[in-house]
């Protein structure tokens, strides 16, 4: 079996069983089976054979990711602000609109001590130290996540202090310039309508939340995160924060009076994707 044979039959199958950018993903797999970093390489290498190894392992890649298993748990990495993350099944995958996070934390040019709740994989609390400067910390419930998070911390050279606790339980009054997270925010009862790859494969504490005191479905984190942010932020502290599609009028609602200067980042699809405040 060559490369390019193995490329195209592969490309074909997950074609077939109508996986998104089934030509890509293909590409990726084989990569990771020939332990090779460049699609320039498969190119240049069609008619190479692929050793017995290197196919055996290719043919289980394309099994799981045949099977539901997003193409990054099965590599095991996810680029993120121009840098390799790497992500297990404990940890949620990184998405390209979470940088609007990281863009509108640099925007607020936080001085000091700066916090990421909810941390996963570590990749706002990495790349907010290396862009910033700032002394930066990072929580979450999850000491698994906290595992990965502190190895992907090492890897990209970042000094992040990390600590296993509820949400902003760990930490004392005002310590803090500024908060940020990308909490848990999907409606349970949205959980049938997501892709199989996201309810079946990622962690489901990183995903879902209940209803705040309002009964507002997916809310539950947000109302706990604001309230408790006004005890850890110093004076003129700032919180920013991922919103949910259908979030952002509930949280806007959470920030009054306690918090001014709201601004509002919409993603490309221009989504509400971002709510940065101000303390009072």
């Amino acid at each position: 079996m060559t490369v390019g044979t193995a490329l195209r039959q592969g490309a074909k199958l997950l074609e077939d069983a109508a996986v998104a950018a089934p030509r890509l993903t293909a590409e990726v797999l084989l990569l990771h089976a020939v332990r090779e970093a460049e699609r320039s390489w498969l190119y240049a290498h069609p008619e190479d054979e692929l050793s017995e190894i290197a196919w055996i392992h290719f043919g289980r890649y394309l099994h799981e990711r045949l099977t539901g298993a997003p193409t990054q748990y099965i590599t095991g990495k996810q680029e993120f602000y121009g840098r390799r993350f790497r992500v297990t099944r404990g940890v949620l995958i990184p998405r390209p609109e979470t940088e609007h996070v990281v863009e509108a934390a640099i925007e607020a040019r936080p001085m000091g001590r700066v916090l990421d709740v909810g941390t996963g994989s570590g990749a706002i609390a990495v790349t907010l130290r290396l862009e910033t400067g700032c002394e930066v910390w990072a929580s979450d419930i999850s000491v698994k996540a906290l595992g990965v998070a502190r190895e992907n911390a090492r890897k990209n050279g970042a000094e992040v202090g990390f600590v296993a606790g509820d949400l902003l339980e760990p930490f004392a009054d005002r310590s803090f310039d500024l908060v940020v997270s990308n909490p848990p925010y999907v409606p349970l009862k949205d959980r049938e309508g997501l892709q199989r790859e996201v309810k079946d494969h990622e962690p489901p504490e990183a995903l879902f939340a209940g209803c705040d005191s309002a009964g507002r479905e997916g809310m539950a984190f947000y109302e706990r995160l604001i309230a408790d942010a006004r005890r850890v932020l110093r004076p003129e502290g700032r919180l920013v924060l991922e919103l949910g599609y259908s979030s952002l009028e509930g949280v806007r609602a959470m920030l009054e009076p306690a918090w001014r200067d709201a601004r509002v980042v919409e993603d490309l699809a221009g989504i509400p994707r971002v709510i940065a405040a101000r303390l009072r």
